[in-house]
């Protein structure tokens, strides 16, 4: 069963990374949370996925006003655990989530250009691309309703 915890002062610091072709795709532990304090005015919001009680990923979404929306900031499954459909059970939660809390009914999210299973995840809950980018990351959004 996947499940999100929140993270709390004895959960934060598990031991999970991606593999070395994938680091130039997503933040670490250290830098979801880096990110997580730095939106904390924004209600950001992060997280250690489990699996039952393993730490197997980490995500993050914040509120951003100005676009009426969450961005859908960080997420990743460590390399141990991808290739399961882990990804795919968190993202449906995560999305959930949004959707319970309901203060927005979008959701925005970038990925970095050629992380196209990233793209594909994505696409399969219903992202669609704004033909917007960030550099050399790629701008998408979904309704929630």
């Amino acid at each position: 069963m996947i499940q999100l915890q929140a993270v709390t002062p004895e959960n934060w610091r598990p031991k999970l990374s991606v593999r070395e072709d994938q680091r130039r795709f997503v933040s670490d532990s250290a830098g979801i949370l880096a990110r997580a304090y730095a939106y904390r005015e924004s209600r950001s919001r992060a997280f250690v996925i489990c699996q039952d009680e393993t730490p197997v990923g980490m995500a993050m979404f914040y509120d951003l006003p100005e676009e009426q929306a969450y961005n859908f900031s960080q997420f990743f499954i460590d390399q141990r655990y991808q290739g399961q459909g882990i990804g795919t059970v968190a993202c449906g939660v995560i999305l959930k989530m949004m959707r319970d809390d309901g203060k927005y009914n979008r959701v925005v999210l970038c990925y970095v250009d050629g992380d196209d299973a990233a793209r594909r995840l994505y696409e399969k809950f219903g992202f669609r691309l704004t033909g917007e980018s960030d550099g050399d990351e790629i701008i998408m959004e979904m309704d929630l309703r």
